[in-house]
């Protein structure tokens, strides 16, 4: 992360930019009319390629402002609107990796659940069983070994709801370190919850190409115990440095 920008491309050319976020930054605007990850990029582009004008940046997705990692930019219209039809037809691959208190009952399972949201108050609510104003939300968890009585969960979302890992993870009984709003029972010093978008994969809209992406862990001390790889609980290195299956 450079002073200038808050935030480190880690992929970019003509038609995409990919950068890692920090906790904190909202990806998109809302109402507080905060700066956002978006006027960040979008200075970036034009100072960098000294761009006249307004300079076209489409959001492909979004990520929580509390969370970290990886968030995908279209530099053109078009890469936009193939990246979109990616998303829907749910050919973007897409991992997490989250640090809780509880380590869950099962070291691998399948989560579904049926989300409804209330706006009003921000917050999502998970249903064992379909709700009419519930959407469907599916997530794969894999647990990846314990430091300090702390546990590190690999997460492949398989869809994109609001809030969906961080209520579907709370729901089995194993909230974020640091999400008040989901039922952990303190925040962290630095109003993050440790939730990061670690891992992306996809298809290059224009190149065709395979792409893949990992993140840097954030500089925080609940990530930082977890880089000593050769201690988790004897598991594979591999695994931890992201050679994972990306549950595809």
């Amino acid at each position: 992360m450079t002073k200038k920008y808050p935030f480190t491309v880690e992929f970019e050319d003509n038609h995409l930019i990919v950068v890692n976020k920090p906790s904190g930054l909202l990806v998109q605007g809302d109402d507080t009319g905060d700066k956002t990850l978006a006027d960040f990029v979008k200075h970036y582009i034009k100072e960098k390629y000294n761009k006249p004008g307004d300079v076209f940046l489409g959001v492909v997705h979004r990520i929580d402002r509390p969370v970290s990692g990886l968030v995908i930019f279209a530099r053109t219209s078009k890469a936009l609107e193939r990246m979109n039809e990616q998303f829907r037809d749910k050919k973007i691959f897409k991992t997490y990796w989250a640090i809780t208190k509880r380590k869950p009952k099962e070291e691998s399972a399948r989560l579904v659940h049926w989300l409804v949201k209330n706006t009003e108050k921000n917050v999502t609510k998970a249903y064992d069983k379909e709700n009419e104003k519930g959407q469907r939300a599916e997530l794969e968890y894999k647990y990846l070994g314990t430091l300090n009585e702390h546990h590190l969960l690999q997460v492949n979302p398989k869809t994109g709801r609001p809030h969906q890992i961080r209520v579907q993870l709370s729901t089995m009984g194993c909230p974020i370190r640091g999400d008040l709003k989901y039922g952990f029972s303190k925040p962290n010093e630095d109003k993050s919850i440790c939730l990061h978008a670690r891992k992306l994969h996809f298809m290059h809209p224009v190149t065709k190409e395979s792409v893949t992406i990992v993140a840097a862990l954030p500089d925080y001390e609940f990530w930082n115990q977890f880089l000593n790889l050769d201690k988790i609980d004897n598991r594979k290195i591999k695994q931890l440095l992201g050679d994972d299956d990306l549950g595809k």
